[in-house]
């Protein structure tokens, strides 16, 4: 019977526990979200001239920030994660995805019915949040198209472009490796501390134990 009442008496604890650290990891990855949400602007290299008023193809400066890519049905099984969305035009405020096109490894961007055969992602970033990472890669070189003409690539095999470029008739071409880096044009929230995260959890956990609701 001692056993039988240890055991009883203990389940609301371990309940309590359970629930806390599971409150506390959705509010950490609201969190985590909320980071990757930030809005940044892209900075490599100039591929055009830095005055929108002096380039030959009017372009918009990108505005980026992370977010789960959208799926349609039949592509929920690839779970490519994060995508890239930036905005192309500010009246009216536009979306599209950043990709890399499938066959020439060209970055493009355009709505999901364009983007969704192509590569959208998963992006990332490095450790310390201010490189941009496709595929966990920083691979990403500027080609010379025609003159004074360049394009952004991304060097998912590995090769420095040297197939998608030959196929293309490009391979001597311009080009050098660039790295794709995050300039935040918004304050980020912090990230969640670990010790805090702990805490919290514990926390929460005794309240529910003791029977009352922590929202």
């Amino acid at each position: 019977m001692v056993i039988g009442l240890l055991t009883l008496t203990s389940i609301p604890t371990v309940t309590g526990v359970s629930f806390g650290v599971s409150e506390q990891r959705k509010s950490n990855q609201r969190k985590e979200d909320a980071r990757r949400m930030v809005k940044f602007n892209i900075e490599s290299v100039y591929l055009d001239f830095l005055n929108p008023s002096d380039r030959s193809i009017p372009s918009f400066t990108a505005l980026a920030f992370y977010i789960e890519y959208p799926e349609p049905d039949e592509t929920k099984h690839l779970e490519r994660g994060l995508g890239l969305p930036t905005y192309v035009s500010a009246n009216p405020p536009l979306l599209n995805w950043i990709y890399a096109d499938k066959d020439t490894y060209e970055l493009k961007y355009g709505n999901r019915t364009q983007s969704v055969t192509h590569i959208v992602g998963p992006w990332d970033w490095t450790e310390d949040e201010k490189v941009i990472l496709l595929e966990e890669k920083n691979a990403f070189f500027a080609v010379e198209e025609e003159e004074g003409q360049w394009a952004l690539y991304f060097d998912r095999e590995g090769d420095e472009l040297a197939r998608v470029l030959e196929e293309r008739e490009m391979l001597d071409n311009a080009f050098v490796p660039v790295t794709l880096m995050r300039k935040v044009v918004e304050e980020p929230p912090p990230p969640p501390s670990q010790s805090q995260s702990q805490s919290q959890g514990q926390g929460q956990g005794q309240g529910q134990a003791g029977g009352s609701e922590q929202k």
